[in-house]
């Protein structure tokens, strides 16, 4: 198979979609003002308002690690806790690193239901200890779409925005496949962001065709007092900013970043669809977003590698997780579901 072969194991192998590499091409054109002053940021940053419908505050980072530390920095003192998913991106894969933007933060993982918080397992957390002896819980994170693959519905963030009213706490999103959910309910970003509580949202720009960049929306503005210092001391903020702008305006002035959202999951579904029949296969949560998540045998799993397939592993025994991507070819996927079949029989 060859080493550029189109794979399943990231969203992140996939390149740039043709609207933010024109994007980036135009802005090639003369010179501009540095450091987030030129007209591409600008753009940028009113192409979001206008598809939020809200006057939010707009600032953009390199990577979804960055983004999340970095909101989540803002959103509390060293002493506080941050409550998420024992699935979640910012517990598993970032390294430590919100609890170090934070000085020290500490995050709290709560109890699950595929993948998604609960306004009960939240409360279980943020009320087993109030003594000043414990972090106190300031935030509660949802990640949105899961890291399993399934999608908060309106009514349930609002249920959990509810809650952290109750209890005095803020509420981020990690976005890096929001667009992915946007396309599996129908909804408008607004429903599933500030008109259902979220206070900000990390939106991921990689994972949906750009090269680099994610967005930090604050839909709750008075959160994002001096959120330009804390980028800037994180090395955040960049200097040729109109070339992580700019992307964004090529995939969100039409809409791009829906279609391509859209056509990743309609991969998904299809993947699955076509091994639903296979023996021993079986899905391990429901496919709503990007991923497909599969139950087989371990020796179907070494020989799919082995035929060049690179997928993920980390889930279990057995457990396998395929990701669908921009620009996923239905005859890729078609190829997948047939080797899929063939290794089980063996």
């Amino acid at each position: 198979m060859p080493d550029n072969a189109q794979q399943f194991a990231s969203d992140n192998y996939s390149g740039i979609c043709p609207e933010a590499w024109q994007a980036m091409a135009e802005a090639n054109q003369g010179h501009q003002r540095a450091y987030g002053d030129d007209d591409w940021t600008a753009r940028a940053a009113d192409h979001f308002r206008s598809l939020f419908e809200t006057d939010c505050d707009v600032f953009f980072a390199f990577n979804g690690t960055a983004a999340n530390s970095l909101a989540l920095a803002s959103l509390c003192q060293s002493y506080h806790s941050v409550i998420c998913s024992e699935t979640a991106h910012v517990e598993t894969d970032e390294c430590g690193a919100p609890e170090f933007f934070s000085n020290g933060s500490k995050l709290l993982t709560a109890r699950s239901e595929q993948g998604k918080l609960t306004p009960a397992s939240i409360r279980e957390i943020a009320l087993k200890r109030k003594d000043i002896h414990f972090p106190k819980p300031r935030v509660v994170t949802l990640t949105q779409a899961t890291e399993v693959g399934t999608v908060y519905r309106p009514e349930e963030i609002q249920a959990i925005s509810q809650t952290c009213d109750e209890l005095s706490l803020n509420l981020h999103m990690d976005g890096a496949r929001f667009s992915n959910a946007c396309a599996f309910l129908g909804c408008t970003p607004a429903e599933l962001t500030w008109k259902a509580g979220v206070d900000v949202l990390c939106f991921g720009g990689t994972k949906n065709g750009m090269a680099v960049g994610e967005a930090i929306l604050f839909f709750n503005r008075e959160l994002a007092e001096d959120f330009d210092y804390r980028c800037k001391q994180a090395g955040q903020l960049a200097s040729k900013m109109r070339y992580l702008s700019a992307p964004w305006v090529g995939i969100l002035q039409d809409d791009a970043w829906l279609h391509y959202a859209n056509h990743a999951n309609h991969c998904a579904k299809l993947l699955a669809k076509l091994v639903q029949d296979v023996p021993g296969v079986s899905l391990m949560f429901p496919v709503e977003a990007n991923g497909v998540f599969l139950q087989m045998s371990e020796p179907a799993i070494a020989a799919l590698t082995t035929r060049g397939w690179r997928f993920y592993t980390f889930i279990g025994a057995g457990g396998a997780r395929f990701m669908c991507s921009w620009d996923t070819e239905e005859a890729r996927v078609r190829q997948l579901a047939a080797d899929i079949r063939q290794v089980m029989k063996t």
